[in-house]
């Protein structure tokens, strides 16, 4: 996980799984690995929209600065 497309200020955040996008599998791996990154519990991490999109939005139960800062340097910064 890490690296990001687009411009710095509107750059997302790219998630790669092995996870095949067959009944929701590969949905519930960027879950659990987007937990992991952000070192939070995977029920932290909510879909909000995106479930059968490539791009998804997901809300983490994290502090905003930590979550910045972990952000930021996933994003490569």
């Amino acid at each position: 996980m890490g690296g990001c497309y687009g411009e710095p200020e509107e750059a997302v955040l790219v998630v790669a799984v092995a996870a095949r996008a067959v009944d929701g599998a590969a949905t519930a791996a960027v879950l659990a690995a987007v937990a992991s990154a952000f070192e939070v519990r995977p029920r932290e991490v909510t879909l909000v929209s995106g479930a059968t999109s490539r791009t998804k939005v997901l809300e983490l139960s994290i502090d905003e600065v930590s979550g910045r800062a972990r952000l930021d340097h996933l994003l490569g910064g």
